[in-house]
Parts: structure tokens; sequence; C-alpha cells
């Protein structure tokens, strides 16, 4: 990170150069350590510009000109997502920065940083990455200046993006550029993006138009890409035999003309003003997403002499459990950088303790960013890896009293989790393996997680270990004997997860589970946890003012959870992030999990403050701040019948008197409705306590889709 330290290890440069708009701590739940190490095992030298000040180029001179490149990252989270609300307000903290100090990074950080590093050493190359980079790698909806935006590309001035888990491109990248291969040059990698001419494109590559490949439906109906009718019987030329093309042969034809396919994208000026073209671009790069049959995209940003085409290569193979034990495997301090002294770092505190055991979700919430991220197939570690890390952690993690605070990823129990038939995994374009049921050919065994859970508690040393991962309970209400071990041995007293919602309506365009399943999962629970003895609680997670969500459907939230016994004290209002597909339609108001045109299927979307307060106050019926927003809303509706003293009513009629108790706790204002102060949702009449360390899953929740507010950090998946 300083000069001085290159002069000890007698390095007169650095060979590549990461600044990162986050804190350096050296563990494998940060994207900037995972890349350092990964390169330093092939034999690079890798500085860290941690933070830098970007109001000058004078910052990212201090490790002197990197010899192969500048890797530009916002850090864990998107640098919008981690500055600002739900409601575009300045959060007041920043978990990735010592002492939570907020201001330590820029607004849009991958090209503020881009900027000053090319204004540094103009010759230099630039490449961006990580979660900001691969949410902004076309043209997106901006949730904070409300309008769509173009590419991180052309605003950056960036040389190549990397989008994705990016150490296999990053490492080929790395060695084709100290082989003297020129940057402008590298253009086969996948998981990369960059900017070229128009009408640039590969030999042999035949351009499509995205709108001559969009078929009507839904998802689930696209046909096997890779199928052809049977070819009809050749003409017998005279003296020539009769050749049928065996299926086989015309399967291998197909994929091939495939691969030698780029779609054309609507362009940036186009989508920017047109919402149906905006949806149905959203829709076509989503039905590429899958390694397995994704075809090359190109998007023309400008007009004129200065149009350029933003070129993305399909999304990267996912890594092998052997190379997901290489990349883990590294010798990471598992520390924050000593510059730092005893400042605390929240998101260190969070994930010092647990484990991510895979990458990947195949879950496909709208409202999530993790696909188009780290993709839908599972990258699982293999247990010895695993409970190797946990040995680690054990011998070298200061502070260690015995409990790992988590075993998961982006979900907590899809470890190992595959399709059954790797020839349909590669052709699928679902945009989801459990929506809106689990498909037949997803195999669900939880016997390799049960065992892994088995092996980690028996560890010596270790007293506990706890899921604080999200858990997808849809799949686990197929294991009973994984419920059981998890809610014997492995919950904490709360274990939280997410139902988001019980109305159909927002549920399916959140391509999430019924609240049936909900149900079979609780009695699950609580039985088991009564055959252990333990006294323990669900703790619902729910989203306010999700698009398709009206207030009739917030309104029948409200009860379902006043009815359930839940006062939830922290709440989530649904956050627009980049290239999600519920951002789509809360942009444009039009569907893209189905077929788009001008007469499509339209999305009511909460959009206005006011509406988006009452939907909040609605998850919180219980808080008397909220009633007046509530009894006016409750009676435009006509259901005035909700407002009483009674148990069947949701808010009373009259707004109590209620002191508050002030900053110093003592003396009090009329008419001020009282804070609690509590962080989580608990069942009424339960024993309130401290919420429970959340561990890794903080890291698991993509940086991208939830802010630090209720899914804590760092983000490692949805």
């Amino acid at each position: 990170m300083t000069r001085a330290e290159m002069d000890a290890l007698g390095w007169d440069a650095c060979d590549v150069i990461v600044i990162t708009g986050d804190a350096y701590i050296d563990h494998p739940s940060f994207g900037m350590a995972l890349i350092g190490r990964t390169l330093e095992a092939q034999g690079f030298r890798v500085g860290i510009i941690s933070q830098p000040d970007w109001h000058s180029a004078d910052a990212f001179r201090a490790l002197g000109r990197p010899r192969l490149f500048y890797g530009i990252t916002a850090g864990n989270m998107d640098s919008m997502i981690n500055r600002y609300t739900a409601d575009r307000k300045p959060r007041s903290d920043d978990a990735y920065t010592p002492d939570a100090l907020p201001d330590k990074r820029p607004d849009r950080a991958a090209v503020v940083y881009a900027q000053r590093a090319r204004e540094a050493y103009p010759d230099a190359n630039i490449v961006l990455g990580s979660i900001e980079a691969s949410l902004r790698r076309i043209a997106h909806y901006d949730h904070w200046s409300e309008k769509v935006r173009r590419s991180v590309l052309p605003d950056s001035k960036a040389d190549l993006l990397i989008f994705g888990s990016g150490e296999r491109a990053v490492i080929a990248l790395a060695h084709r550029l100290a082989a003297g291969e020129p940057i402008e040059e590298i253009r086969d990698l996948r998981g990369t993006a960059f900017m070229v001419k128009p009408g640039w494109r590969p030999e042999g590559f035949v351009e499509v138009a995205s709108t001559d490949i969009d078929r009507p439906g839904p998802v689930e109906a696209h046909p096997d890409p890779y199928a052809m009718e049977p070819a009809p019987p050749e003409l017998p030329v005279a003296g020539q035999p009769v050749r049928i093309v065996p299926a086989a042969e015309r399967v291998a034809a197909r994929r091939a003309e495939r691969a030698r396919q780029v779609i054309r994208l609507p362009a940036y000026e186009v989508v920017k003003d047109d919402k149906v073209m905006y949806a149905h671009a959203s829709r076509t790069f989503h039905l590429e997403s899958n390694p397995g049959n994704a075809r090359a995209m190109v998007q023309a940003h400008g007009v004129g002499p200065g149009c350029r085409d933003v070129w993305l290569n399909p999304p990267p193979i996912p890594l092998s459990t052997e190379e997901m034990d290489w990349v883990f495997g590294q010798p990471y301090a598992r520390n924050p950088h000593p510059s730092y002294g005893d400042a605390r770092i929240p998101a260190w505190d969070m994930i010092r303790f647990s484990i991510n055991i895979m990458r990947g979700c195949f879950g496909g919430c709208t409202f999530c960013s993790i696909t188009e991220h780290e993709g839908r197939i599972i990258q699982s570690r293999s247990e010895a890896s695993i409970l190797r890390e946990i040995e680690e952690i054990r011998d070298k993690t200061a502070g260690f009293t015995g409990t790992i605070s988590d075993l998961g990823g982006p979900t907590a129990n899809m470890y190992r989790m595959a399709c059954k038939d790797p020839k349909i995994e590669a052709s699928c374009r679902r945009l989801s393996c459990v929506f809106p049921g689990i498909c037949e050919n997803l195999g669900t065994d939880h016997g390799p997680l049960i065992q892994l859970y088995r092996k980690a508690r028996a560890i010596p040393g270790v007293k506990k270990v706890l899921i604080g991962s999200g858990l997808r309970y849809d799949l686990a209400v197929r294991s009973p004997e994984y419920v059981k071990e998890l809610v014997t041995h492995h919950v904490g007293g709360l274990l939280k997860i997410a139902p988001e919602h019980t109305e159909e309506g927002p549920l399916d365009k959140m391509m999430k589970p019924g609240i049936g399943t909900y149900d079979r999962f609780k009695e699950m629970f609580e039985r088991f946890s009564k055959e252990a003895g333990k006294k323990q609680h669900l703790i619902p997670y729910f989203i306010a003012a999700h698009p398709g969500t009206t207030d009739e459907d917030m309104v029948n939230l409200a009860l379902w959870l006043k009815s359930s016994g839940f006062k939830l004290d922290q709440v989530q209002t649904f956050m627009p992030t980049p290239m999600a597909m519920a951002t789509t339609m809360y942009h444009t108001g039009k569907n893209p999990l189905r077929k788009v045109s001008p007469t499509s299927e339209a999305v009511d979307t909460p959009k206005s403050g006011r509406q988006r307060k009452l939907h909040k106050a609605l998850l919180r019926y219980h808080d008397p701040e909220g009633w007046p927003l509530i009894r006016e809303a409750l009676r435009a509706m006509g259901r005035a019948d909700l407002i009483g003293s009674l148990p069947r009513h949701l808010v009373p009629r009259d707004q109590p008197v209620v002191l508050d108790r002030g900053a110093s706790g003592t003396g009090g204002v009329p008419g001020k409705s009282l804070k609690t102060g509590g962080k989580f949702a608990s069942p009424v009449g339960a024993r309130r306590a401290p919420p429970p360390v959340r561990g890794a899953e903080a890291g698991r929740h993509v940086a991208a889709e939830l802010p630090p507010g209720r899914r804590k950090v760092p983000t490692r998946g949805r």
C-alpha cells in the first residue's frame, strides 16, 4: 500500500495497481484481496491504493505507474447504494471505512477513479471491475439521477471492463499484457466488455437484431435453442447416395452458428427515451445470461462521427470446485491492513468469523442483482477447503471464541446444487430454476451440506456454527433432515428468512414462492425447535413498494403480520438497483418477464414519496407515527372497517399522545412517538435481545441489491 512497503520488498514498480473504494482488508470476502492474491500467486506484483483522495490525481501516483494496468473498483458495493438510501438520502456512515466514516469515496466511484488514474498516467492501461462496473456495463436506469445513464465504459474512458467473478479473466489479461500484447487487441476474453468502432466484429461473426430473436410468451416457454426440426430428406442426385444429417451433427451446427452471432441491442439514444425498448433490451440481456449458450451483445452509444459501440463478450465460465479451492486457498492475512491500527471497520466485524462456501444463485429474484454479477450456476468449494478455512480462523484470527458466524454465500442452502443434466443446463434459458415452481431437472439434495455442517461443528475448538446467510426455504422444505439439522444445531435463537410478501401480485413480479411455502417451513421450524427443547423464532423480511404492489396488497400484508404476531422494527423499501429486472419494471411500467410491446402487461409501481411512505408505514402498522397516513389511506380505499381498537382492526381511531424521551432520555414532547431503538423484527411477547451477528451473509447480499441498513455487509451475493 505504500512506497516504503515496495522498497522493503525490493520492488521498483508494481505490475498491477488495484484502486478500491473500500478499506483494504486481506480476506476472501473482499474483491481487492481476491484479485490481489490470485495475481500474486501467478507471479505478479500487486499494489493497493485504498480510498484515495479523488479531488486530484496525486493519490493515484502514490505507487508509481503500473507496468501492466490499473484495476479500478468502487468496492464491494455499488458506490451509490453505499452512499445513499432508497429515498436518496445520504447515509451517515460507511461500513467499509475505518471507524465507519462517511464520504471517503465519491459518487460513481468507478468512473471518478478511472478518470483520475488516466490523469495520473495517461498512457497506463485502465481496467474496470467488481460489482459497480458489472451492473453498469450497458445503458441502465439510475435511481439517483432518475434517468437512463450510459454504460460506465464511455464515461470512464477505460480500456476494458471485466464483469462477474473475474479471477480467470484478470489472470489471462495480466499474462497477455506481460507478453507484450496490446490491450486494444485483447478482444476474446469471456466476461469482458470494451468500446469499438461501429461495424467492428470478429471474423465470421453475424449481427442479429434483438427484435428479431425475442419470442412471445413467458420465459419458460423458450425452446431448447440448440434443438432443430428434423431435416427433410435430401433430394437424390444422380450417382450420389442420399445422406441424412444426424441429430447430433445438426445440434453441433446450430451451436456453432449461435456462437458466431452478436445481438444488437437498441442503442442508448433509443432506450433512454423509449421505455418499451428499454424493457425489451433488459429482457434480451437477461435471456443471454447463461454462459452455456449466451451470445455476445453490442449496444451503440452516441450518434454521428462520435458513435461507438459497447461490445459485451459472453459471461465467464463458472469456476470449477478445484479452481474455487485455489482462489480461497491463497495466503490471506484475514485482517485489515496494519496501517488502520485500532480503527473499527464494521464490514470486517461482520465477516471475520464467517466462511463463503459457494457463489451464484439460481433463484432469479427480480429485485436482486446477483445473477447479473455471479450468475445462476452454483460454484461450490470442496468440503476439505472449507474445513481447512475453519481451522485457520480458529488458529489465526484474533478474538475467535469458538463460534463460526456463518457458512453460506448468496444463499445458505444451494451448496453443490446443480442441474441433473449438464446438456440441459448448457441450453436452458429460464431466469429461475425455482419459479414458478422448482424445475424437475434441478438437483435439490441437501446431503452434502448436512455432512458439511456436522463435520464443521466437530472440529476441535469450534463450539457453534451458525447460519447467517439467507435461507431458500422453498428448497429447504424438500429436505426435512436438513431443516432438523439446521434448527437443532445452527440457529442462535433467531433465524432470518425473506418471504418478501404475502400477496400473489408482488410475489409474481419478484419471482418468489407463495406464502404457503413459508407456512410449511414455519411448521417444520417450530416442530423441530420443540423437539430440540429450544425456544427459537423466525424473523421474516418483507419489501415495501416493490413493483407490482398495490396499496391493497400492503394492507393485506399488514393484516397478516398482525395476525401472525410480528412487529417489524426494521423494514426495507424497494431500491431500484442497476440492471435488475424489478428496476426495469419500476422505470418502464412493463414486465420484462414476458414479451414486451406497447400493449403488453403493465406493472403498477409505487413511485411517489407518499405512496412509498404509506407502504413502509403499513409494514410498521404498530408504530403510531404512521397511523395518520394509514387511516387516510384506509378511508380512501373504502376500508374504514379496519380502523378501531378491536383485535380485527389494523390501527386505532385516535392518535395517542406519547412522550419523546429526547436525546438525553429525560423530558419529552407531546405528540411524538417513542422510538424503541430495536433493530430486528420480534414476535409479540418475545424477549427482546440484541440481534445476532449475521456473519458472512452480509457480504453475500450483493452490494448491488440491498443497502447496509437491513441486510448487512459486505456483499458476496444477493
